[in-house]
């Protein structure tokens, strides 16, 4: 088989020219596989318009949710907040065919399988803290003070839970047995829209931002779930590196300004199938 399974994040598509670049993407085979890992839009509406093009094209998408899919803006019509929210772009993501942490793996058997793709949603809980602090309070206070920090403090609601870090550990509760469920000997690609180990956000620019990237409670996934590779976006810093002998795959698109200065938009990166 000649099928291959892609990835790409961070498409923002609320950007004119993201906008383009992702009604253009097409797979190479008919049997190809599209993951997308997080932050398509900052709206429902242009998230399901994206989602809606890529699952036409694509014989499977699975889908994971960043911080900007999560965000409840005050011009957004739908204006569902936190758990609600993701819940309700988990039906529309069913509703056009497209797999979410909340459905059964699907199972890759083209020429690198099996392999279980796994979507996972296990948000960020400031565990990631800025250097030299111990504690949420004095990471966050280093954020303010060098001017670096997420707008998810303005818009991404964590209802019904009383903060963020409390909404973490909820879904890593929940994802945890699902995970201990995988059929063993099988290995699998981890996608998550944050980077599952705290190592990953060492080439941000400001140390500051990685205390919103993730959480230490994913720490030795990729070795204890058998990955064949980890598929992350959330830095808009793409690229491949490797942890205890794993691929970890940066895969995001990032925002105009950011992908004109590495010199044009990049394509899709296989993660699955033959180069």
């Amino acid at each position: 088989m000649n099928n291959s399974v892609f990835a790409v994040s961070d498409l923002h598509v609320s950007f004119g020219e993201n906008r383009r670049i992702a009604d253009e993407i097409r797979p190479e085979s008919d049997g190809d596989w599209l993951i997308v890992a997080g932050d398509v839009a900052d709206t429902f509406a242009d998230v399901e318009w994206a989602l809606r093009r890529l699952r036409a094209r694509f014989a499977e998408v699975v889908w994971v949710p960043g911080n900007h899919e999560l965000w409840t803006l005050p011009a957004d019509p739908v204006q569902v907040r936190g758990e609600e929210r993701y819940l309700a772009l988990v039906d529309m993501c069913r509703g056009l065919g497209v797999r979410t942490p909340e459905d059964e793996f699907a199972r890759w058997e083209g020429a690198d399988g099996p392999v279980v793709i796994v979507p996972l949603f296990v948000l960020y809980d400031y565990s990631f803290r800025a250097p030299g602090t111990s504690t949420k309070q004095e990471s966050l206070r280093a954020a303010y003070r060098a001017r670096v920090v997420c707008t998810d403090e303005m818009f991404l609601p964590p209802d019904p839970y009383p903060d963020r870090e409390s909404w973490c550990r909820a879904r890593v509760a929940q994802t945890l047995p699902r995970l201990a469920a995988l059929e063993p000997g099988v290995p699998t690609v981890l996608v998550s829209h944050w980077p599952l180990e705290r190592c990953l956000t060492e080439p941000l620019r400001h140390p500051e931002f990685a205390q919103w990237c993730g959480t230490t409670l994913t720490g030795g996934w990729h070795r204890t779930y058998r990955a064949a590779a980890a598929v992350y976006g959330h830095l808009h810093i793409p690229g491949t590196r490797t942890v205890d002998g794993v691929r970890f795959e940066e895969v995001s698109l990032g925002y105009p300004k950011e992908w004109k200065a590495r010199g044009d938009a990049p394509p899709l990166r296989r993660i699955l199938g033959p180069a």
